[in-house]
Formats: structure tokens, sequence, C-alpha cells
């Protein structure tokens, strides 16, 4: 029996680093046909009009029981009474191919962004009160594919987001800082949001910050349309922050390929055009920092119910096009994707430098 149980084990770990293998080699191949879904886009219509004045429409809201957004790691805490008001857009939690949107009531696709939430969203929770939308996401796929199917999915998640954040002005009043925040999907939603209801708008003098994370923004193509300038400076307010973790060697061709075969807001061609890369550790544009200025990144315990704030272990510098270079790769599991891309951590591996950010930079929105 024992001998027969070494066995099982050695074939166990042959069949993982095959699979391993296969996936560093095959990684985006793999990708495509696991996760794109088969299934014909569902015309679905709009959702009723003032549907976020329910608050089980929202993941965090100040005033709901339980709010992720309030996590905070030892030594940390959130702010009783935060003056400004962060309107942040979690990014894909939805897995399943059968169709192209999440369901508002998707229990697997709400516990993970409710993961995302503790994990992201509670970096601006000492200096603002956090809400955050349930949308019916675009499934992971539809950023795989070029499908027509992937636009319309798109579309329908972001027309959830404007009703939103449209409902979020109106409970937050007319005159209290906001924060925009997200990222993944939920930064392109928001690059998009920056140029619809921000861009040329009263509430453009009222945005601390947008924290377009984890997308990727064309300086030539994209900015211009946005409303608001590239953060330059650590002490700037009324910009905007973006950046892209990759680890060495990195291989962005899994962004940077689809990217570039896209026309930006202005309607001119995003290809080899120079994308925003914000510093997160000096919150500066283009520079370089070491480990030791990290104030804090978050590692997750093996079952992802808890996380560390562990300070000095990830430098990061913005190289090329506007990659954020983070260095010899963090053993953070397998949630790396292909390339060394660390796209699920942009937010974790520099937790405590984006509060203090955020901080700052509302200081400065005061002054």
């Amino acid at each position: 029996m024992a001998r027969k149980f070494l066995y099982l084990v050695a074939i166990l770990i042959m069949l993982a680093l095959a699979a391993a293998f296969a996936y560093r080699l095959f990684g985006v191949q793999l990708l495509r046909q696991t996760m794109v879904p088969t299934a014909a886009f569902e015309a679905l219509p709009p959702v009723e009009q003032n549907v976020y004045a329910d608050a089980d429409m929202w993941l965090a809201r100040p005033d709901k029981p339980g709010n992720p957004a309030l996590w905070t790691p030892e030594g940390f805490a959130p702010a009783t009474d935060p003056r400004a008001a962060v309107f942040f857009i979690h990014p894909t939690s939805y897995l399943d191919r059968s169709r192209w949107n999440a369901p508002l009531d998707d229990v697997a696709a709400n516990d993970r962004a409710a993961l995302f939430l503790r994990g992201q969203a509670s970096a601006f929770n000492a200096v603002g009160a956090i809400w955050a939308p349930r949308y019916r996401q675009a499934t992971f796929g539809a950023f795989l594919t070029n499908a027509e199917a992937a636009n319309r999915a798109l579309d329908l998640a972001y027309g959830d987001v404007l009703s939103a954040f449209d409902r979020f002005l109106v409970e937050t009043g007319d005159d209290r800082p906001i924060i925009l925040a997200g990222h993944s999907q939920g930064a392109l939603h928001l690059s998009r949001l920056l140029k619809d209801r921000v861009a040329d708008k009263p509430v453009a003098d009222r945005i601390v910050a947008a924290y377009v994370v984890g997308w990727p923004i064309s300086r030539t193509s994209d900015l211009p349309e946005m409303g608001l300038p590239e953060c330059q400076r650590a002490d700037q307010a009324g910009c905007i922050l973006s950046w892209q973790s990759f680890a060495e060697p990195a291989d962005p061709s899994l962004i940077l390929e689809t990217f570039d075969a896209t026309t930006g807001f202005n309607g001119t061609r995003r290809a080899g055009t120079p994308m925003v890369c914000t510093n997160p550790i000096t919150g500066n544009a283009g520079d370089a920092a070491s480990a030791e200025a990290n104030l804090g990144a978050l590692f997750p315990s093996a079952d992802l119910t808890s996380a560390t704030l562990e300070a000095g272990r990830v430098p990061a510098r913005c190289e090329g096009r506007g990659l954020l270079m983070i260095g010899s790769p963090p053993d953070l599991g397998n949630y790396v994707l292909p390339g060394n891309n660390y796209h699920v951590f942009d937010y974790s591996l520099f937790w405590g430098n984006i509060r203090a950010d955020a901080a700052r930079r509302l200081a400065a929105f005061g002054a």
C-alpha cells in the first residue's frame, strides 16, 4: 500500500510539473480555450432607473453591515468620519464561461469581489467612505478575445457602472471631495467614466485623484480626453495614477497585442504610444524606488482568509513604454498570469504606500 501511495504521489508531481510547463509555454492559448464563452451574447436591458438607491446593489457603502472595504491589517483602522467619498469599481470576479455577463446575484462572483475589496479598496478607508457597486461585469474570458460579443459584454457592464456612479453623486452631496479608483475591468470602466462623466463637468473640481490601476492608458490617445492630467508629483491633486505590475523577465504581449490593436479616446491609434506609469511607492511619474521605501505589501494566507502587511519587500520602477517592474518575483502562489504579470497584486503589493498616497493627495486637495 505504501509503495502504491508513493507511485501515486510521483505521478501527481509529474502531472503538476507538466501542467506548469504547459502553462508557461502555452499560457495564453490555454486561457483562451478554457475561459472564453462559447455561448451567444445575451442582450440584457439596462438596469432600472434608481436601482442603485437599493443598498443591496452595493458590495460596499458606508451604512452596509459587514462592509468588506473596512477591513485592515493589524495595526491599522478605518476612519470613523472620513472626509472624502470613494467610488471603487472592483475587478473581474466572474470566471464562468457559460455567459458573457455575470448575474448580479452570482454568489461566487460576489464573494470574490468582496475579497478584492478587502485587499484593494481598503487602502482608501483611512480617508474616504467607500462605495463599491455590484455590476453585471463581463466574464474573464471577454478579455481574451476580440469577438464582438466581448465588446457588447463590456458595454453592458459599463452601463451599470454609470448608473451606480450617478447614484453615488446623489448620495454623497455636492461638495464632498471624491476619490475614484478601480482595478483591471474596473479600471477600464473608470477610464471611460472619466471621459464621459468627469471631463468638462463641474464634478472634475471635486476629484482628489483617480487610481486607474491595472489597465493601460495611452498618454497621447487616451489621457487628453479623460478630464484630468497624469499625476507627475506625489503632492499633486486632481490627477490620474496608473500602473501595471510585472516581475522579471516580463512578457507583456498579452496586454500590448490587444492594446495596440485599438483606437484611443481621441480617435488615434494606441499602437506604440507611451502608457501612463505612476510609481505607487513614490507617487511620482516614471521614477524608481527601492524595496526599503515600500511601506507594506499584503501577503495573503494560504486559504486567502487573512493577510499580513510586510514592509521593505517589493521595489518598483517604471520602464519602457510604461510597465511597472518589481524585480525578482515574490512568491505569491498560483495567481501570477502568463508573462510574469502580477496584475492580480497591483494594489496589494503597494497597499501601505497607496494608503499614504491617498492621504497626501487629499491634504494637497484641501490646501
